[in-house]
Protein backbone atom coordinates (compact mmCIF):
# COMPACT_ATOMS: atom_id res chain seq x y z
CA UNK A 1 0.00 0.00 0.00
CA UNK A 2 1.44 3.35 -1.07
CA UNK A 3 0.87 6.62 0.75
CA UNK A 4 0.68 9.97 -1.04
CA UNK A 5 -0.29 13.51 -0.17
CA UNK A 6 -2.84 13.68 -2.99
CA UNK A 7 -4.61 10.92 -4.89
CA UNK A 8 -6.25 12.10 -8.12
CA UNK A 9 -8.84 9.69 -9.55
CA UNK A 10 -9.09 10.11 -13.31
CA UNK A 11 -6.46 11.46 -15.73
CA UNK A 12 -8.92 13.37 -17.89
CA UNK A 13 -9.40 17.03 -18.72
CA UNK A 14 -9.25 17.97 -15.03
CA UNK A 15 -7.04 15.21 -13.60
CA UNK A 16 -4.06 15.94 -15.86
CA UNK A 17 -4.18 19.61 -14.85
CA UNK A 18 -4.26 18.71 -11.15
CA UNK A 19 -1.41 16.22 -11.49
CA UNK A 20 0.73 18.88 -13.11
CA UNK A 21 -0.06 21.76 -10.76
CA UNK A 22 -0.06 19.83 -7.47
CA UNK A 23 3.26 18.14 -8.27
CA UNK A 24 4.91 21.52 -8.87
CA UNK A 25 5.53 21.51 -5.12
CA UNK A 26 8.39 19.04 -4.70
CA UNK A 27 7.40 18.51 -1.07
CA UNK A 28 4.07 16.98 -2.09
CA UNK A 29 3.59 13.53 -3.61
CA UNK A 30 0.81 12.88 -6.14
CA UNK A 31 -0.72 9.62 -7.34
CA UNK A 32 -2.72 9.83 -10.59
CA UNK A 33 -4.99 6.85 -11.32
CA UNK A 34 -6.51 6.30 -14.76
CA UNK A 35 -8.82 3.40 -15.65
CA UNK A 36 -7.85 3.61 -19.32
CA UNK A 37 -4.50 3.25 -21.00
CA UNK A 38 -1.85 5.44 -22.57
CA UNK A 39 -2.80 7.83 -25.37
CA UNK A 40 -0.71 6.04 -27.99
CA UNK A 41 -3.36 5.63 -30.69
CA UNK A 42 -2.60 7.74 -33.79
CA UNK A 43 -6.33 8.39 -34.13
CA UNK A 44 -6.19 10.34 -30.86
CA UNK A 45 -3.50 12.69 -32.12
CA UNK A 46 -4.81 13.15 -35.68
CA UNK A 47 -7.71 15.58 -35.13
CA UNK A 48 -10.25 14.03 -37.52
CA UNK A 49 -9.46 10.64 -35.95
CA UNK A 50 -12.02 11.30 -33.23
CA UNK A 51 -14.49 9.75 -35.65
CA UNK A 52 -12.66 6.45 -35.09
CA UNK A 53 -12.31 6.89 -31.31
CA UNK A 54 -16.06 7.43 -31.11
CA UNK A 55 -16.77 3.68 -30.83
CA UNK A 56 -13.35 2.42 -29.70
CA UNK A 57 -13.81 0.64 -26.37
CA UNK A 58 -10.06 0.84 -25.68
CA UNK A 59 -10.31 4.61 -25.21
CA UNK A 60 -14.03 5.09 -24.58
CA UNK A 61 -16.49 4.07 -21.84
CA UNK A 62 -19.29 3.87 -24.47
CA UNK A 63 -22.15 4.59 -22.07
CA UNK A 64 -25.81 4.28 -22.97
CA UNK A 65 -28.64 6.15 -21.29
CA UNK A 66 -31.95 4.64 -20.34
CA UNK A 67 -34.71 4.99 -22.97
CA UNK A 68 -35.82 8.64 -23.06
CA UNK A 69 -39.56 9.30 -23.27
CA UNK A 70 -39.07 12.67 -25.00
CA UNK A 71 -36.84 11.03 -27.63
CA UNK A 72 -39.37 8.42 -28.70
CA UNK A 73 -38.03 6.00 -26.09
CA UNK A 74 -34.62 5.93 -27.76
CA UNK A 75 -31.41 5.44 -25.82
CA UNK A 76 -28.69 8.06 -26.20
CA UNK A 77 -25.09 6.99 -26.79
CA UNK A 78 -22.62 8.78 -24.49
CA UNK A 79 -18.94 8.40 -25.42
CA UNK A 80 -16.63 9.34 -22.51
CA UNK A 81 -12.84 9.27 -22.57
CA UNK A 82 -11.18 6.20 -21.00
CA UNK A 83 -7.55 7.10 -21.70
CA UNK A 84 -4.93 9.59 -20.58
CA UNK A 85 -6.46 12.97 -21.35
CA UNK A 86 -9.98 11.60 -20.86
CA UNK A 87 -12.56 13.20 -23.11
CA UNK A 88 -10.03 15.86 -24.17
CA UNK A 89 -8.39 12.99 -26.09
CA UNK A 90 -11.52 11.94 -28.01
CA UNK A 91 -13.64 15.11 -28.31
CA UNK A 92 -14.21 17.39 -31.32
CA UNK A 93 -11.66 19.91 -29.93
CA UNK A 94 -13.90 23.01 -30.11
CA UNK A 95 -12.65 25.57 -27.58
CA UNK A 96 -15.54 27.50 -26.04
CA UNK A 97 -15.07 29.27 -22.72
CA UNK A 98 -18.76 29.79 -22.07
CA UNK A 99 -20.51 33.14 -21.88
CA UNK A 100 -19.93 35.63 -19.05
CA UNK A 101 -23.49 35.29 -17.76
CA UNK A 102 -22.92 31.53 -17.27
CA UNK A 103 -20.39 32.17 -14.54
CA UNK A 104 -22.35 34.99 -12.96
CA UNK A 105 -25.14 32.41 -12.66
CA UNK A 106 -22.69 30.05 -10.97
CA UNK A 107 -21.93 32.66 -8.32
CA UNK A 108 -25.62 33.42 -7.86
CA UNK A 109 -26.33 29.70 -7.41
CA UNK A 110 -24.02 29.59 -4.40
CA UNK A 111 -20.62 29.05 -6.04
CA UNK A 112 -19.24 32.19 -4.43
CA UNK A 113 -16.01 33.38 -6.01
CA UNK A 114 -16.67 31.68 -9.36
CA UNK A 115 -18.01 34.65 -11.31
CA UNK A 116 -16.82 35.76 -14.73
CA UNK A 117 -13.88 37.84 -13.46
CA UNK A 118 -12.41 34.77 -11.78
CA UNK A 119 -13.13 32.48 -14.74
CA UNK A 120 -11.56 34.90 -17.21
CA UNK A 121 -8.43 35.27 -15.06
CA UNK A 122 -7.87 31.51 -15.12
CA UNK A 123 -8.65 31.24 -18.82
CA UNK A 124 -5.89 33.75 -19.46
CA UNK A 125 -3.56 31.73 -17.25
CA UNK A 126 -4.10 28.43 -19.05
CA UNK A 127 -4.47 29.49 -22.70
CA UNK A 128 -1.73 29.48 -25.29
CA UNK A 129 -3.77 31.27 -27.94
CA UNK A 130 -2.07 31.10 -31.34
CA UNK A 131 -2.77 34.78 -32.03
CA UNK A 132 -1.08 35.83 -28.82
CA UNK A 133 -2.28 37.15 -25.50
CA UNK A 134 -4.16 40.40 -24.92
CA UNK A 135 -6.46 41.91 -22.30
CA UNK A 136 -8.87 39.00 -22.72
CA UNK A 137 -6.92 36.05 -24.11
CA UNK A 138 -3.91 34.21 -22.71
CA UNK A 139 -0.84 33.65 -24.86
CA UNK A 140 1.63 31.87 -22.58
CA UNK A 141 -0.35 29.09 -20.88
CA UNK A 142 0.16 25.34 -21.32
CA UNK A 143 -3.03 24.59 -23.29
CA UNK A 144 -2.72 25.23 -27.04
CA UNK A 145 -5.71 26.89 -28.73
CA UNK A 146 -5.42 27.34 -32.49
CA UNK A 147 -6.97 29.83 -34.90
CA UNK A 148 -7.71 27.65 -37.95
CA UNK A 149 -9.56 30.27 -40.01
CA UNK A 150 -6.99 30.04 -42.83
CA UNK A 151 -7.63 26.30 -43.21
CA UNK A 152 -11.41 25.87 -43.07
CA UNK A 153 -13.53 25.01 -46.10
CA UNK A 154 -14.43 27.93 -48.45
CA UNK A 155 -18.14 27.21 -47.90
CA UNK A 156 -17.77 28.82 -44.48
CA UNK A 157 -17.81 32.16 -46.30
CA UNK A 158 -21.32 31.40 -47.58
CA UNK A 159 -22.39 30.47 -44.05
CA UNK A 160 -21.07 33.78 -42.70
CA UNK A 161 -22.74 35.78 -45.46
CA UNK A 162 -26.05 34.01 -44.78
CA UNK A 163 -25.90 34.84 -41.07
CA UNK A 164 -25.24 38.49 -41.94
CA UNK A 165 -28.23 38.46 -44.27
CA UNK A 166 -30.36 37.29 -41.33
CA UNK A 167 -28.99 39.96 -38.99
CA UNK A 168 -26.54 37.78 -37.05
CA UNK A 169 -23.08 39.37 -36.86
CA UNK A 170 -19.80 37.62 -37.54
CA UNK A 171 -17.33 37.82 -34.67
CA UNK A 172 -13.57 37.61 -34.97
CA UNK A 173 -13.19 35.95 -31.54
CA UNK A 174 -16.19 34.44 -29.78
CA UNK A 175 -13.94 33.70 -26.80
CA UNK A 176 -12.96 37.36 -26.62
CA UNK A 177 -14.96 40.50 -26.05
CA UNK A 178 -17.52 39.78 -28.82
CA UNK A 179 -19.11 36.50 -27.78
CA UNK A 180 -22.29 36.68 -29.87
CA UNK A 181 -22.29 35.90 -33.57
CA UNK A 182 -21.04 33.45 -36.17
CA UNK A 183 -17.37 32.47 -36.20
CA UNK A 184 -14.75 29.96 -37.21
CA UNK A 185 -14.37 27.53 -34.31
CA UNK A 186 -11.10 27.62 -32.41
CA UNK A 187 -9.57 24.21 -31.78
CA UNK A 188 -7.36 22.64 -29.13
CA UNK A 189 -4.68 21.67 -31.64
CA UNK A 190 -1.07 22.65 -32.24
CA UNK A 191 0.87 21.95 -35.39
CA UNK A 192 -2.03 19.92 -36.73
CA UNK A 193 -2.01 17.59 -33.69
CA UNK A 194 -4.61 17.34 -30.92
CA UNK A 195 -3.71 19.35 -27.83
CA UNK A 196 -5.27 17.21 -25.08
CA UNK A 197 -4.59 17.83 -21.43
CA UNK A 198 -2.44 14.69 -21.48
CA UNK A 199 -0.21 16.24 -24.14
CA UNK A 200 -0.18 19.78 -22.74
CA UNK A 201 -0.15 19.16 -18.97
CA UNK A 202 0.95 15.59 -18.29
CA UNK A 203 3.61 14.78 -20.88
CA UNK A 204 5.91 17.69 -19.90
CA UNK A 205 6.01 16.58 -16.23
CA UNK A 206 6.01 12.78 -16.45
CA UNK A 207 9.58 12.69 -15.14
CA UNK A 208 8.82 14.34 -11.81
CA UNK A 209 9.90 12.08 -8.97
CA UNK A 210 6.94 13.12 -6.80
CA UNK A 211 4.35 12.16 -9.45
CA UNK A 212 3.28 8.56 -9.98
CA UNK A 213 0.92 7.72 -12.86
CA UNK A 214 -0.81 4.34 -13.00
CA UNK A 215 -2.93 3.45 -16.04
CA UNK A 216 -5.35 0.55 -16.19
CA UNK A 217 -6.26 1.40 -12.59
CA UNK A 218 -10.01 1.06 -12.06
CA UNK A 219 -10.95 2.71 -8.76
CA UNK A 220 -13.64 0.66 -7.01
CA UNK A 221 -14.22 2.75 -3.90
CA UNK A 222 -13.08 5.46 -1.50
CA UNK A 223 -12.01 4.51 2.02
CA UNK A 224 -13.89 6.66 4.55
CA UNK A 225 -13.12 6.48 8.25
CA UNK A 226 -14.66 8.68 10.96
CA UNK A 227 -15.90 11.25 8.46
CA UNK A 228 -12.66 11.46 6.49
CA UNK A 229 -11.54 10.06 3.14
CA UNK A 230 -8.30 8.23 3.86
CA UNK A 231 -7.56 6.58 0.52
CA UNK A 232 -8.91 4.56 -2.39
CA UNK A 233 -9.30 0.96 -3.51
CA UNK A 234 -8.50 0.04 -7.09
CA UNK A 235 -7.64 -2.86 -9.34
CA UNK A 236 -4.89 -3.31 -11.93
CA UNK A 237 -5.01 -6.41 -14.15
CA UNK A 238 -7.51 -7.97 -11.78
CA UNK A 239 -5.29 -7.44 -8.72
CA UNK A 240 -6.75 -5.44 -5.83
CA UNK A 241 -4.67 -2.55 -4.52
CA UNK A 242 -5.02 0.29 -2.04
CA UNK A 243 -3.47 3.72 -1.66
CA UNK A 244 -3.66 6.12 1.27
CA UNK A 245 -3.95 9.91 1.10
CA UNK A 246 -2.39 12.15 3.73
CA UNK A 247 -4.04 15.34 2.50
CA UNK A 248 -6.88 14.64 0.07
CA UNK A 249 -8.55 12.27 -2.35
CA UNK A 250 -9.66 14.20 -5.43
CA UNK A 251 -12.30 12.76 -7.75
CA UNK A 252 -11.80 13.87 -11.35
CA UNK A 253 -13.59 10.94 -12.94
CA UNK A 254 -16.17 13.04 -14.79
CA UNK A 255 -19.88 13.75 -14.57
CA UNK A 256 -20.75 10.05 -14.88
CA UNK A 257 -18.09 8.31 -12.83
CA UNK A 258 -17.55 10.77 -9.96
CA UNK A 259 -21.12 10.43 -8.64
CA UNK A 260 -20.96 6.69 -9.28
CA UNK A 261 -17.80 6.39 -7.15
CA UNK A 262 -19.31 8.44 -4.35
CA UNK A 263 -22.39 6.24 -4.29
CA UNK A 264 -20.31 3.05 -4.41
CA UNK A 265 -18.44 4.39 -1.37
CA UNK A 266 -21.61 5.02 0.66
CA UNK A 267 -21.92 8.73 -0.11
CA UNK A 268 -25.18 9.70 -1.77
CA UNK A 269 -28.97 9.46 -1.57
CA UNK A 270 -29.83 7.00 1.21
CA UNK A 271 -32.57 5.23 -0.73
CA UNK A 272 -30.29 4.63 -3.73
CA UNK A 273 -27.55 3.19 -1.52
CA UNK A 274 -29.93 0.97 0.43
CA UNK A 275 -31.53 -0.33 -2.76
CA UNK A 276 -28.07 -1.54 -3.77
CA UNK A 277 -27.19 -2.97 -0.34
CA UNK A 278 -24.51 -0.32 0.28
CA UNK A 279 -24.03 0.95 3.82
CA UNK A 280 -24.77 4.67 4.12
CA UNK A 281 -21.63 6.38 5.38
CA UNK A 282 -22.65 9.92 4.55
CA UNK A 283 -26.11 10.68 3.20
CA UNK A 284 -26.06 13.30 0.45
CA UNK A 285 -29.26 13.62 -1.59
CA UNK A 286 -27.65 15.70 -4.37
CA UNK A 287 -25.06 13.12 -5.47
CA UNK A 288 -26.00 12.14 -9.02
CA UNK A 289 -28.90 14.62 -9.19
CA UNK A 290 -29.23 17.82 -11.27
CA UNK A 291 -27.73 16.15 -14.38
CA UNK A 292 -27.62 18.56 -17.33
CA UNK A 293 -26.57 18.07 -20.95
CA UNK A 294 -26.83 19.80 -24.32
CA UNK A 295 -29.22 18.16 -26.79
CA UNK A 296 -28.30 18.57 -30.46
CA UNK A 297 -30.25 18.53 -33.73
CA UNK A 298 -28.85 18.30 -37.29
CA UNK A 299 -30.33 19.51 -40.57
CA UNK A 300 -28.83 17.83 -43.69
CA UNK A 301 -28.64 19.36 -47.18
CA UNK A 302 -27.49 18.30 -50.63
CA UNK A 303 -25.50 21.00 -52.42
CA UNK A 304 -24.75 22.03 -55.98
CA UNK A 305 -21.09 22.60 -55.21
CA UNK A 306 -18.35 20.26 -53.89
CA UNK A 307 -17.94 19.80 -50.14
CA UNK A 308 -15.78 17.64 -47.90
CA UNK A 309 -17.87 14.67 -49.09
CA UNK A 310 -15.80 14.61 -52.27
CA UNK A 311 -12.56 15.10 -50.32
CA UNK A 312 -13.05 12.41 -47.68
CA UNK A 313 -15.07 9.67 -49.38
CA UNK A 314 -13.15 8.36 -52.46
CA UNK A 315 -10.23 6.12 -51.44
CA UNK A 316 -7.72 7.98 -53.62
CA UNK A 317 -8.71 11.32 -52.06
CA UNK A 318 -8.39 9.85 -48.59
CA UNK A 319 -4.94 8.60 -49.52
CA UNK A 320 -3.97 12.02 -50.90
CA UNK A 321 -5.14 13.93 -47.84
CA UNK A 322 -3.63 11.28 -45.57
CA UNK A 323 -0.25 11.81 -47.20
CA UNK A 324 -0.70 15.57 -47.02
CA UNK A 325 -1.43 15.31 -43.31
CA UNK A 326 1.59 13.09 -42.64
CA UNK A 327 3.92 15.38 -44.56
CA UNK A 328 2.54 18.82 -43.63
CA UNK A 329 0.04 18.37 -40.74
CA UNK A 330 -2.38 20.36 -42.93
CA UNK A 331 -5.66 19.67 -44.71
CA UNK A 332 -9.06 18.40 -43.55
CA UNK A 333 -7.52 15.66 -41.38
CA UNK A 334 -5.93 18.37 -39.22
CA UNK A 335 -9.31 19.89 -38.31
CA UNK A 336 -12.53 19.08 -36.52
CA UNK A 337 -15.56 18.50 -38.70
CA UNK A 338 -17.06 21.57 -36.97
CA UNK A 339 -15.51 24.29 -39.12
CA UNK A 340 -17.75 27.14 -38.02
CA UNK A 341 -20.72 27.99 -35.83
CA UNK A 342 -21.33 30.52 -33.10
CA UNK A 343 -23.80 31.76 -30.52
CA UNK A 344 -27.11 33.49 -31.22
CA UNK A 345 -30.38 34.66 -29.68
CA UNK A 346 -33.62 33.33 -31.10
CA UNK A 347 -35.44 36.34 -29.61
CA UNK A 348 -34.27 39.93 -29.36
CA UNK A 349 -35.45 40.29 -25.77
CA UNK A 350 -33.02 37.67 -24.44
CA UNK A 351 -30.14 38.87 -22.28
CA UNK A 352 -27.68 36.34 -23.76
CA UNK A 353 -27.48 33.82 -26.62
CA UNK A 354 -29.62 30.74 -26.09
CA UNK A 355 -28.49 28.64 -29.08
CA UNK A 356 -25.12 27.38 -30.30
CA UNK A 357 -24.73 26.75 -34.04
CA UNK A 358 -22.52 24.27 -35.91
CA UNK A 359 -21.66 24.44 -39.61
CA UNK A 360 -20.13 21.31 -41.13
CA UNK A 361 -19.17 21.36 -44.86
CA UNK A 362 -19.94 17.64 -45.03
CA UNK A 363 -23.05 15.46 -44.80
CA UNK A 364 -23.43 11.95 -43.42
CA UNK A 365 -26.94 10.60 -43.50
CA UNK A 366 -25.96 6.95 -43.35
CA UNK A 367 -24.86 5.59 -39.98
CA UNK A 368 -22.31 2.90 -39.13
CA UNK A 369 -21.71 0.65 -36.14
CA UNK A 370 -17.90 0.72 -36.27
CA UNK A 371 -17.08 4.42 -36.49
CA UNK A 372 -18.76 7.77 -36.28
CA UNK A 373 -20.92 8.62 -39.28
CA UNK A 374 -18.71 11.60 -40.14
CA UNK A 375 -16.09 9.08 -41.32
CA UNK A 376 -18.57 7.83 -43.96
CA UNK A 377 -19.76 10.94 -45.80
CA UNK A 378 -22.55 10.76 -48.38
CA UNK A 379 -21.63 9.96 -52.00
CA UNK A 380 -23.10 13.30 -53.13
CA UNK A 381 -22.01 16.83 -52.14
CA UNK A 382 -23.69 17.98 -48.95
CA UNK A 383 -23.46 19.93 -45.73
CA UNK A 384 -25.21 20.11 -42.39
CA UNK A 385 -26.28 22.72 -39.88
CA UNK A 386 -26.46 21.64 -36.29
CA UNK A 387 -27.50 23.37 -33.11
CA UNK A 388 -28.06 22.86 -29.43
CA UNK A 389 -29.72 25.09 -26.88
CA UNK A 390 -27.22 26.75 -24.56
CA UNK A 391 -28.82 26.54 -21.15
CA UNK A 392 -31.40 23.73 -20.96
CA UNK A 393 -33.61 23.66 -17.88
CA UNK A 394 -34.32 19.91 -17.94
CA UNK A 395 -32.68 17.93 -15.13
CA UNK A 396 -31.78 14.25 -14.98
CA UNK A 397 -29.90 11.91 -12.68
CA UNK A 398 -27.22 9.23 -12.46
CA UNK A 399 -27.67 6.35 -10.03
CA UNK A 400 -26.12 2.97 -9.41
CA UNK A 401 -27.31 -0.02 -11.39
CA UNK A 402 -25.76 -2.32 -8.80
CA UNK A 403 -22.99 -2.39 -6.20
CA UNK A 404 -20.64 -3.80 -8.85
CA UNK A 405 -18.06 -1.05 -9.57
CA UNK A 406 -17.48 -2.48 -13.04
CA UNK A 407 -21.12 -2.12 -14.10
CA UNK A 408 -22.16 1.10 -15.83
CA UNK A 409 -24.52 3.32 -13.83
CA UNK A 410 -28.08 4.21 -14.76
CA UNK A 411 -28.14 7.46 -16.78
CA UNK A 412 -31.44 9.32 -17.13
CA UNK A 413 -30.91 12.71 -18.84
CA UNK A 414 -34.65 13.57 -18.87
CA UNK A 415 -34.26 15.61 -22.06
CA UNK A 416 -36.96 18.09 -23.15
CA UNK A 417 -38.86 17.77 -19.90
CA UNK A 418 -39.62 21.50 -19.62
CA UNK A 419 -41.66 23.81 -21.82
CA UNK A 420 -38.72 26.23 -21.99
CA UNK A 421 -36.46 23.61 -23.58
CA UNK A 422 -39.10 22.64 -26.13
CA UNK A 423 -39.67 26.31 -27.06
CA UNK A 424 -35.94 26.98 -27.53
CA UNK A 425 -35.41 23.95 -29.72
CA UNK A 426 -38.39 24.82 -31.92
CA UNK A 427 -37.25 28.42 -32.36
CA UNK A 428 -33.78 27.22 -33.32
CA UNK A 429 -35.25 24.76 -35.83
CA UNK A 430 -37.17 27.54 -37.58
CA UNK A 431 -34.02 29.67 -37.67
CA UNK A 432 -32.00 26.90 -39.37
CA UNK A 433 -34.68 26.60 -42.04
CA UNK A 434 -34.66 30.38 -42.59
CA UNK A 435 -30.86 30.42 -42.77
CA UNK A 436 -30.80 27.69 -45.41
CA UNK A 437 -33.03 29.90 -47.57
CA UNK A 438 -30.89 33.03 -47.18
CA UNK A 439 -29.58 34.11 -50.62
CA UNK A 440 -25.95 33.20 -49.88
CA UNK A 441 -26.90 29.59 -49.13
CA UNK A 442 -29.96 29.16 -51.31
CA UNK A 443 -27.78 29.41 -54.42
CA UNK A 444 -25.59 26.48 -53.34
CA UNK A 445 -28.22 24.23 -51.67
CA UNK A 446 -30.03 21.90 -54.03
CA UNK A 447 -32.43 20.32 -51.52
CA UNK A 448 -33.04 19.76 -47.84
CA UNK A 449 -32.56 16.08 -47.09
CA UNK A 450 -33.67 16.13 -43.45
CA UNK A 451 -35.97 17.01 -41.88
CA UNK A 452 -37.25 17.74 -45.40
CA UNK A 453 -39.55 20.22 -47.09
CA UNK A 454 -42.68 18.57 -45.67
CA UNK A 455 -41.63 19.62 -42.17
CA UNK A 456 -43.43 22.93 -41.64
CA UNK A 457 -45.30 23.12 -38.34
CA UNK A 458 -44.05 23.05 -34.76
CA UNK A 459 -45.53 19.58 -34.46
CA UNK A 460 -43.54 18.47 -37.52
CA UNK A 461 -40.30 19.87 -36.15
CA UNK A 462 -40.87 18.41 -32.69
CA UNK A 463 -41.56 14.99 -34.20
CA UNK A 464 -38.25 15.21 -36.11
CA UNK A 465 -36.40 16.25 -32.97
CA UNK A 466 -37.83 13.37 -30.95
CA UNK A 467 -36.73 10.88 -33.59
CA UNK A 468 -33.30 12.35 -34.34
CA UNK A 469 -31.94 14.56 -31.54
CA UNK A 470 -28.77 13.38 -29.80
CA UNK A 471 -26.43 14.37 -27.03
CA UNK A 472 -23.69 16.91 -27.76
CA UNK A 473 -21.62 15.12 -25.10
CA UNK A 474 -21.65 17.78 -22.38
CA UNK A 475 -22.96 16.07 -19.20
CA UNK A 476 -22.33 17.99 -16.00
CA UNK A 477 -23.65 19.12 -12.57
CA UNK A 478 -24.05 15.69 -10.91
CA UNK A 479 -21.85 16.77 -7.95
CA UNK A 480 -22.74 20.42 -8.22
CA UNK A 481 -21.10 23.23 -6.29
CA UNK A 482 -23.05 25.32 -3.80
CA UNK A 483 -23.68 26.28 -0.19
CA UNK A 484 -26.62 24.02 0.65
CA UNK A 485 -25.59 20.42 1.39
CA UNK A 486 -29.10 19.26 0.49
CA UNK A 487 -28.94 20.74 -3.01
CA UNK A 488 -25.21 20.51 -3.76
CA UNK A 489 -22.29 18.13 -3.18
CA UNK A 490 -19.22 20.36 -2.89
CA UNK A 491 -18.64 23.82 -1.45
CA UNK A 492 -17.02 26.66 -3.43
CA UNK A 493 -13.59 25.25 -2.53
CA UNK A 494 -14.74 21.95 -4.08
CA UNK A 495 -14.71 20.08 -0.76
CA UNK A 496 -17.44 17.48 -0.30
CA UNK A 497 -19.91 18.81 2.28
CA UNK A 498 -19.50 17.13 5.65
CA UNK A 499 -16.45 15.01 4.83
CA UNK A 500 -12.79 15.75 5.37
CA UNK A 501 -10.09 15.00 2.83
CA UNK A 502 -12.38 14.60 -0.19
CA UNK A 503 -12.84 16.90 -3.17
CA UNK A 504 -14.45 16.68 -6.60
CA UNK A 505 -12.92 18.54 -9.56
CA UNK A 506 -14.50 17.96 -12.99
CA UNK A 507 -17.64 18.86 -14.97
CA UNK A 508 -19.83 17.33 -12.28
CA UNK A 509 -19.24 20.37 -10.03
CA UNK A 510 -20.71 22.90 -12.49
CA UNK A 511 -23.69 24.55 -10.74
CA UNK A 512 -25.24 24.87 -14.22
CA UNK A 513 -24.18 23.82 -17.69
CA UNK A 514 -22.24 26.49 -19.56
CA UNK A 515 -23.16 27.84 -22.98
CA UNK A 516 -21.02 25.89 -25.41
CA UNK A 517 -18.59 23.01 -25.31
CA UNK A 518 -17.61 22.05 -21.78
CA UNK A 519 -13.95 21.05 -22.11
CA UNK A 520 -12.68 24.62 -21.64
CA UNK A 521 -14.57 25.30 -18.39
CA UNK A 522 -13.47 21.92 -16.98
CA UNK A 523 -9.82 22.86 -17.49
CA UNK A 524 -10.45 26.30 -16.03
CA UNK A 525 -12.10 24.75 -12.95
CA UNK A 526 -9.12 22.41 -12.49
CA UNK A 527 -6.63 25.26 -12.72
CA UNK A 528 -8.43 27.19 -9.99
CA UNK A 529 -8.98 24.05 -7.92
CA UNK A 530 -5.23 23.44 -7.88
CA UNK A 531 -4.68 26.90 -6.43
CA UNK A 532 -7.40 26.40 -3.81
CA UNK A 533 -5.94 23.04 -2.76
CA UNK A 534 -2.44 24.43 -2.49
CA UNK A 535 -3.73 27.32 -0.39
CA UNK A 536 -5.48 24.91 1.97
CA UNK A 537 -2.39 22.75 2.39
CA UNK A 538 0.22 25.45 2.59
Amino acid sequence: MGTFDFIVVGAGSAGCVLANRLSEDERRSVLLLEAGGRDWSPFIHMPIGYGISYFNARVNWKYMTEPEAALSDRQSYWPRGKVLGGSSSINAMVWARGLPNDFEDWAAAGAHGWGWDTAQRYYKKLENWSRGGNDVRGGEGPLAVQDVSADVHPLCDAFFEATRQLGLPVTDDYNGSETEGAAVYQLTTKGGIRASTARCYLTPVRGRKNLEIITGAHVTGIDIEDGRATGVRYTVDGQARRAKARASVILSAGAVNSPQLLQLSGVGPGAVLQDNNIAVKHEMPAVGRHLQDHLGVDFHFQTRVPTLNQMLRPWHMRLWYGLKYVLTRKGPLSLSVNHAGGFMKTRADLAAPNVQLYFNPVSYTRGTKSKRALMSPDPFPGLLFGFNTCRPTSRGEITLRSADPFEAPVIRPNYLSTNEDVADILEASHFIRHMSKAPALAEIIEREIAPGANTQTDEDYLSYVRENAWTVFHPCSTCRMGQDAQQSVVDPRLRVHGLEGLRVVDASVFPNVTSGNTNAPVIMVAERAADLIREDFG
